[in-house]
C-alpha cells in the first residue's frame, strides 16, 4: 500500500507543477492574447480517488454541465459524481465555476451525497476542483484535481478532464 501512496503523491506533485507552470505561462500570454470560451460545456472526468477513512483507492467518474455568464469569468451548472467502491457513493451538486485564465478554472460544488447501495444515507457534500485544460477546437482536455467532503468521509482525486464546448 505504501507504494501506491507514493505514486499518488507523485501524481499530485506533478499536477501542481504543471498547474503553476501553466499559470506562469498563461499570465505572460494573457497580456498578448485572450481567447473567448464557449458559453456551454458538457464534460466528464475519470479520476483515481483516494478514500481517506478507508485508506483505499477507487475509480471515480464525474459528469457536468456548465454555462458561462455573459462577458464574465464565472459560470454555473450541475454535476454528478459516482465512486465505484465497496460502499456506493453518488453525489449530485450545483456548480459555481471561476476561470482566472484561459486554461485554468476552479469549481465549487455544494450538493448531496447518497451513501450506500441499499437505502442510501443522504448527506451534505462539498466538492472543490481545479483543472488545467488544453483546447483543441471545441474539445477541452487536461488534468483535474479534486477534494470532496461529506459527513461520513472525504476524498482526494486526480484525473483527466474531457469536455466539449459549444
Amino acid at each position: 500500500m505504501a507504494e501506491i501512496n507514493i505514486s499518488f503523491k507523485s501524481f499530485l506533485f506533478l499536477f501542481l507543477i504543471l498547474l503553476c507552470r501553466g499559470l506562469a505561462a498563461q499570465s505572460h500570454e494573457h497580456s498578448e492574447h485572450h481567447h473567448e470560451h464557449p458559453k456551454n460545456e458538457i464534460g466528464l472526468a475519470n479520476h483515481l480517488v483516494y478514500l481517506v477513512n478507508d485508506q483505499a483507492f477507487a475509480y471515480g467518474l464525474h459528469i457536468h454541465y456548465l454555462r458561462a455568464f455573459q462577458s464574465s469569468k464565472f459560470g454555473a451548472g450541475l454535476g454528478y459524481e459516482q465512486i465505484f467502491a465497496d460502499h456506493s457513493h453518488k453525489t449530485l451538486g450545483v456548480i459555481g465555476s471561476y476561470r482566472p485564465t484561459d486554461h485554468v478554472y476552479f469549481q465549487l460544488s455544494p450538493g448531496i451525497a447518497f451513501i450506500g447501495a441499499e437505502d442510501p444515507d443522504i448527506r451534505f457534500a462539498l466538492h472543490l476542483e481545479t483543472t488545467y485544460e488544453f483546447e483543441l477546437n471545441h474539445i477541452h482536455l487536461g488534468p483535474a484535481l479534486e477534494f470532496a467532503y461529506n459527513s461520513e468521509d472525504y476524498h482526494v482525486s486526480l484525473g483527466l478532464h474531457l469536455a466539449y464546448g459549444f
